[in-house]
């Protein structure tokens, strides 16, 4: 008897995952030859378990997590990593002559077909998450004898040739590859590798949370030290002081741009390599997590002509995925936009980028004087570090320039009495700013997992003091996708503060932070807390999550 299928978009809508209006702007934006599936998981629409769910019951495919599964390494050789890879497939166990296998797509016949003729085994398949393939590819490939040995032998302290460090397949290249490839799997911003006196820590950063991954013998440091500095091009032989470089890599055809930076410490040098996905980058204002009210306050700041717009918060706060969507969206042909930059991040086509070099007098405020004869409209300024830069910065805006900068502060109004300390004139301050905006990234529920609870009695008397109800709170109990963490993906809490003519009376008469205070608060500025808590209210984030990034008044 021959059962009809229904089709993958018709499930979604019926089982109430995905309105028929996503639906069809998937199918009608979707790029020729993607899969519906991908096309949604794009957009945000729907969540990899989501989609999991759908087909297991769609094709009768069992669902697999491959969190902690049992693997067989025998297995790895009848599927070579480059084909795992290549078809996002693991292989999981065998049975007499069957071969289970874990694929992220089971509708791939020729992969099927392929691997039934390649291994001599009748293929029978289950469904796990794309990210739970590549993540145990990267674990558990590799691990051969050479590896084995590298780990085990410990008289490779310092006896490994130069040969070897540069050798693409010599174990250590293999090991730092492989560092490299699961920390793009787990989305991780920056590697740590941190030297302690009996061992070596590898931590990755996955959503602004350090968390160790491996631990490594003591007598791996050097060679790993040595491989990590031959590629990025730094001197092996200088291990007294901090060494910068930057290399760019493939992982999982991404281009990735990483960023390494040496310090020695009393148990030898500690590297932290920052990765920064050249694929992904934040180019557009709307999906950076602003609310409707700040987002229009924000693009009405840019779209001044003339004026300074600030954007403030610790490092790693997601200030750079600001300015460059803000550019990306003052990006026309009838403007000059020139940058400088320490470093130069991402490159962005049709802008001018200048890199700070300090060791040759490039400095921010004498790139900043030269781009001033250049004819810009738009001028953008990677950091405000010091009076000179800042009184550049200001004159510009003056003489008819929109200026755009960044400011280590912890607040809005702080940015203005950061301004004032460095020794810029008052009335220069008041006259030039037209807007500030503070911000931080925190950690978004896992969608897979998440579950309404009550609030708590100490949660609703936290939204009863800033004027708000609550009546549920979401919380993640822990899944193989956000690896038990409950949190899965950042987005970026603001607070906008529209400079207005009252606030620039009591920035040149030199009155109190309080009182800018007042003046915000009447202007109805959306203040960080209260924009994290209405991301609460929605079930984007956790209290918790909030209180850990933006204290309340």
């Amino acid at each position: 008897m021959k059962q009809t299928r229904k089709r993958l978009g018709d499930l979604l809508v019926e089982s109430g995952l995905l309105s028929e209006a996503q639906l069809q702007t998937a199918l009608g934006e979707k790029s020729m030859g993607q899969k519906l599936g991908d096309a949604l998981l794009e957009r945000g629409y729907i969540t990899e378990q989501q989609l999991i769910e759908v087909l297991e019951f769609q094709l009768g495919i069992p669902h697999v997590s491959l969190y902690r599964y049992p693997f067989d390494p025998k297995l790895f050789s009848i599927v070579p990593k480059e084909m795992a890879i290549r078809n996002l497939i693991i292989p999981l166990k065998k049975d007499g002559e069957k071969l289970f296998i874990a694929m992220a797509d089971p509708m791939d016949f020729y992969t099927i077909d392929d691997l039934r003729l390649s291994t001599g085994f009748q293929i029978d398949t289950a469904i796990a998450s794309k990210d739970d393939i590549l993540r145990s590819i990267n674990k558990y490939y590799d691990m051969d004898e050479g590896f084995e040995e590298l780990l085990n032998n410990s008289s490779t302290e310092a006896n490994v040739e130069e040969e070897k460090l540069v050798d693409q397949d010599s174990p250590v290249a293999r090991l730092v590859n492989q560092i490299l490839a699961n920390a793009a799997t787990l989305k991780a911003s920056d590697i740590h590798i941190d030297p302690q006196e009996t061992k070596v820590a590898v931590r990755y950063r996955v959503d602004g949370v350090l968390r160790t991954e491996r631990v490594l013998p003591k007598h791996m440091q050097s060679v790993l030290t040595a491989r990590i500095k031959i590629l990025s091009k730094l001197d092996i032989t200088e291990h007294r002081i901090p060494q910068d470089g930057r290399m760019k890599i493939n992982l999982d055809f991404h281009p990735v741009d990483v960023r390494i930076s040496t310090l020695p410490t009393v148990y030898g040098e500690k590297i932290v390599l920052r990765l920064l996905d050249l694929g992904s980058t934040l180019n557009d204002i709307e999906k950076l997590g602003f609310n409707k009210i700040n987002l229009a306050r924000f693009t009405g700041m840019i779209e001044k002509p003339t004026g300074i717009i600030l954007i403030t918060g610790p490092t790693g706060s997601g200030k750079s995925s600001t300015l460059y969507a803000a550019l990306n969206r003052l990006n026309h042909e009838e403007v000059n936009i020139i940058t400088v930059e320490d470093p130069v991040e991402y490159q962005l086509e049709g802008i001018n980028q200048i890199q700070v070099n300090p060791n040759i007098g490039m400095t921010f405020a004498k790139g900043l004087r030269a781009i001033l004869r250049q004819d810009p409209n738009i001028i953008m300024v990677g950091e405000i570090r010091d009076k000179e830069t800042a009184e550049v910065a200001v004159r510009a805006s003056l003489t008819g320039h929109l200026v755009l900068s960044t400011l280590h502060t912890n607040d809005s109004i702080g940015s203005i009495t950061r301004l004032l300390d460095m020794g810029v004139e008052p009335f220069l301050v008041a006259s030039s700013i037209s807007g500030i905006v503070a911000q931080r990234l925190i950690r978004k529920v896992c969608r897979d997992c998440a579950e309404v609870h009550e609030p708590s009695q100490r949660e609703v008397e936290i939204f009863a003091k800033r004027g708000l109800s609550i009546d549920q709170v979401w919380r993640g109990k822990g899944c193989s996708s956000c690896n038990m963490s409950g949190y899965k993906g950042r987005i970026a809490i603001h607070e906008v503060l529209v400079v207005n003519d009252e606030m620039r009376k009591v920035v040149m008469n030199g009155e109190s932070f309080s009182k800018m205070r007042e003046l915000a608060i009447k202007a109805k500025t959306i203040f960080l807390i209260d924009d994290g808590l209405l991301k609460v209210k929605q079930g984007i984030t956790t209290t918790e999550e909030v209180l850990r990034m933006a204290i309340p008044d």
